[in-house]
């Protein structure tokens, strides 16, 4: 049976040299950059285009997570799709409807799904509630796309979970048109590991859209949509409304609808498709929202406002109004799933919700991996995420001088997120992940002069150069000593700099 194949093949890193002689006399700190870069050349390996994988200790366990990500780089990546939910709907028909077999949380928008995620997945856990979630793309290990009780799954379980449903992803295979994808067949793994923990329930994050997404063979009693903006605008739509009609489709019959701050033709999009399906609709800044935030030191505090009434003095250890937002969305996400409402109106144990939030995580996400200087990594990868980082970069960090380092995806609208860092970025040091997605330095470094001007802009192909060169330039005067360096432009980037500099 013919099938169509991506035209690109999986990026890696090859050839890695050595970023400084042993001998050099520098700045300490930048060793662990290039003992980052031996262990990324070693660890290098055929993950579908999200990045370098933190590899098992052992070695048996690692030659096995290796030849699982060898068979699932042979499918469809996550970038070439078919719309269509028929070859997924089959595979979970012959696995028996694991989905079926916990209530869910789906998520959908453009910015902000995995954050909200996580936190809605800790407000689930510290109610003592099993939870099992799936977000993508991952930062730098393929298990962490799928998470048991907070945590991600071992090597050894994501192994066995594959060896478990690989007879039926053939036998699919065998009945379809064309094989599942690489996403496809990542989804049937977290839905059969949820299944056979067994959770209390799912939090599902969608891969791309909603309708034809491979996520959307859950029914989900609570839908949530985090802002929608432009992104895959060339198979979602040129408009957030047109967008929106796609990302809709997760909403089902009798849900609840949690719907976050929306341009106005998504709004409108939104509400019409849960008049449709008789939903229930809870949008932010009518039915909750966010009271009061301020900075505290970590993150910072916040008052919350959720359906059942308010919620004071929340630590949230993340930065950036966007976060606060998120927090708000998965509350209310969280007291629809306990069935708290307008009709239902009851708070819970503010204790309780005090410790969730307090817990929460979100790698990659403005997250400080060193200090002296300060380096922060986060995933924006769109116009709308990169001027949210830059709000968040400016309201909590107050650089005196601020180095960027920008390695996007081929796909992506550079030029916007580029356009949304030149207020707040000194200088920018261009560069590209491994990824065979991603853009080549020297077309992106074109894009970047026209937005900077030649002066502000270094080209450094590989990124363990770009982020030596960054340190370097914020350490080189002593009036810049509150300078610091931010690594942005795709989950991919950031997942190599987390590795890089020595974060695991």
């Amino acid at each position: 049976m013919s099938e169509p194949r991506p035209s690109d093949q999986p990026g890696e890193y090859d050839d890695f040299d050595e970023i400084v002689d042993a001998e050099t006399d520098r700045d300490p700190d930048l060793a662990v950059i290039e003992a980052g870069s031996r262990t990324l050349r070693a660890q290098a390996g055929p993950v579908q285009g999200d990045g370098v994988p933190d590899r098992p200790e052992d070695p048996e366990v690692d030659k096995a997570l290796r030849a699982v990500e060898q068979e699932l780089a042979g499918r469809w990546g996550e970038t070439k799709l078919e719309p269509s939910v028929a070859r997924i709907a089959a595979l979970m028909d012959v696995l028996g409807d694991p989905q079926r077999a916990y209530p869910s949380i789906h998520i959908t928008g453009t910015n902000g799904k995995t954050s909200t995620a996580r936190m809605i997945e800790s407000l689930l856990g510290a109610f003592e509630l099993r939870t099992g979630r799936y977000t993508s793309p991952h930062v730098q290990s393929v298990t962490e796309r799928i998470s048991l009780d907070g945590a991600p799954v071992s090597a050894e379980r994501f192994v066995e979970t594959y060896a478990d449903i690989k007879p039926y992803i053939e036998m699919v295979d065998g009945m379809q048109e064309y094989r599942l994808s690489f996403f496809e067949v990542l989804t049937a793994m977290a839905y059969a590991a949820f299944a056979d923990a067994p959770v209390d329930a799912a939090v599902v994050e969608v891969g791309m859209g909603g309708s034809w997404d491979a996520t959307n063979v859950i029914d989900g009693s609570v839908a949530v949509v985090t802002p929608i903006d432009l992104d895959h605008t060339d198979r979602l739509g040129s408009t957030p409304g047109e967008i929106a009609l796609e990302k809709a489709g997760i909403v089902k019959p009798g849900a609840t609808v949690i719907l976050a701050q929306q341009p106005v033709d998504a709004a409108q999009v939104m509400l019409k498709k849960a008049v449709d399906v008789d939903a229930t609709v809870a949008r932010e800044g009518m039915e909750f929202g966010v009271v009061a935030r301020e900075i505290a030191v970590g993150g910072q505090l916040l008052t919350l406002r959720g359906l059942g009434g308010e919620y004071e003095q929340i630590f949230l250890p993340l930065y950036g109004a966007h976060q606060a937002h998120n927090a708000a969305v998965a509350l209310a996400a969280v007291e629809a799933f306990f069935g708290i409402g307008a009709q239902h109106a009851r708070k819970l144990d503010l204790d309780t919700i005090r410790t969730a939030f307090a817990a929460v995580s979100s790698p990659g996400r403005l997250e400080i991996v060193r200090r002296s200087p300060t380096v922060v990594l986060d995933a924006a990868h769109n116009p709308a995420g990169a001027r949210a980082a830059a709000d968040g970069i400016t309201e909590s960090f107050g650089f005196s001088r601020l180095i960027g380092v920008v390695g996007t995806s081929d796909d992506k609208d550079a030029r916007g997120v580029l356009e949304a860092l030149e207020p707040i970025c000194a200088e920018l040091v261009v560069t590209q992940n491994s990824s065979h997605r991603a853009m080549d330095a020297d077309t992106l470094a074109g894009v970047a002069v026209e937005v900077f001007g030649e002066d502000r802009v270094q080209v450094e192909p590989r990124l363990d150069d770009a982020l030596e060169a960054a340190i370097t330039l914020a350490e080189e005067e002593s009036e810049f000593a509150g300078a610091g360096v931010l690594v942005t432009g795709s989950v991919i980037t950031v997942g190599e700099a987390r590795l890089l500099l020595g974060r695991r």
